[in-house]
């Protein structure tokens, strides 16, 4: 793996064991590690204990937790609940372990995941999945004007909406251009 030795665990895990078993995740659901790796580290910094905060949220992140985004992959707490798992346990484990629940979350997009940006839809917005570049991002419960507020530096035009083609164009401005060739390769580099 390319960015395993330039994105690193933190708390002195097992660098080694983290990188076997992003590997065996990346090979069942046939996607670049890579591309695993620049995901994780974009929304977390490859912290298993990272925890999303808002204004006015209490400074603690295990008390945070409950109600944030939090870990690895910044799990809200209805997707950890609907994985048999909470926020505050995801907050209490290595990164390795919580490894077993970033697997468990991208299993059913196994085949569909044909890019970088295919993975990071699925973090960030998974209704957005195989739509094409006009596809506003919107469900029947969350309006396009809530999602483009909450997330306003991707809406680019500023037009209250977010687009798949906003939201790559966000992805490749915040990826580190010594990495891009190795997230935008099609096939595993590892």
């Amino acid at each position: 793996m390319i960015l395993i030795d330039n994105l690193k665990t933190n708390k002195g895990e097992n660098s080694s064991e983290f990188e076997a078993k992003v590997s065996n995740i990346c090979n069942l659901l046939s996607i670049n590690p890579d591309w695993l790796m620049m995901v994780m580290y974009m929304e977390s910094s490859l912290n298993a204990q990272a925890v999303n905060k808002q204004p006015g949220d209490p400074d603690d992140d295990l008390t945070r937790c409950n109600n944030r985004a939090t870990g690895l992959l910044q799990f809200m707490p209805d997707t950890a609940k609907g994985m048999g798992t909470s926020n505050s346990d995801l907050y209490g484990m290595s990164a390795v372990e919580q490894l077993d629940y970033v697997y468990q979350y991208f299993k059913s997009y196994t085949g569909k995941i044909k890019s970088f940006q295919d993975l990071y839809l699925v973090t960030f917005f998974p209704a957005a999945i195989g739509k094409p570049d006009d596809f506003i991002f919107q469900t029947s419960r969350i309006p396009a004007q809530a999602v483009a507020k909450q997330n306003s530096a991707i809406d680019f035009n500023q037009d209250g909406k977010i687009s798949v083609a906003e939201f790559k164009q966000y992805l490749l401005k915040r990826v580190p251009a010594a990495l891009l060739q190795f997230i935008v390769e099609k096939k595993s580099t590892s």
